[in-house]
């Protein structure tokens, strides 16, 4: 089983409410297991992070239901271990998206990672949680608690990474 990321336009859903009834739907379909799923804070952007066999079968659980998927991707998932992504219970609230320059190898960027993360310390009001890869070291989707955007800026800073696009999450 491989782990994808599937991003979507979320269309006709501006609430809480409405987009946990889309997420049961989803969570119907057989073939891909929902792992996790982020949503921006004015509901216009989902992020599904589905285990499926094949990434057909990842995209089909989403069209299956009206979902418009705009990206696909397989990826890595770095900073936790599955399991404890599957049993949800660590609040996150801004995603950090970064496009992974060209040159960048899979190994080079999990040995700057490690090198790194020891300089979240310097910005302590910042919980960095978890970071999907895409295998293809197109990007990577990193998530974070943190008070304030400019937290989440600092604490970018501090480990020498930028920022592609910068997303206030939703509570579910």
């Amino acid at each position: 089983m491989s782990l994808y990321l599937v991003e979507s336009t979320v269309k006709e859903v501006s609430s809480k409410e409405e987009f946990n009834a889309l997420l049961e739907k989803v969570q119907q379909n057989e073939g891909a297991q929902v792992i996790e799923v982020q949503v921006a804070k004015d509901f216009d952007r989902a992020y599904f992070i589905l285990e499926a066999e094949k990434e057909e079968a990842a995209t089909a659980a989403l069209q299956n239901v009206g979902v418009q998927t705009d990206l696909v991707k397989e990826v890595r998932l770095i900073g936790k271990e599955l399991d404890e992504v599957k049993n949800n219970n660590e609040a996150v609230n801004y995603l950090v998206e970064w496009e992974i320059p060209a040159e960048i190898t899979m190994d080079q960027y999990l040995a700057r990672k490690k090198k790194n993360s020891v300089k979240y310390e310097e910005v302590p009001d910042v919980k960095f949680s978890r970071t999907y890869v895409c295998e293809d070291m197109t990007k990577c989707l990193c998530f974070y608690d943190a008070p304030d955007e400019a937290a989440v800026k600092r604490a970018r800073e501090a480990v020498e990474t930028p920022i592609s696009s910068l997303t206030e999450l939703a509570d579910k």
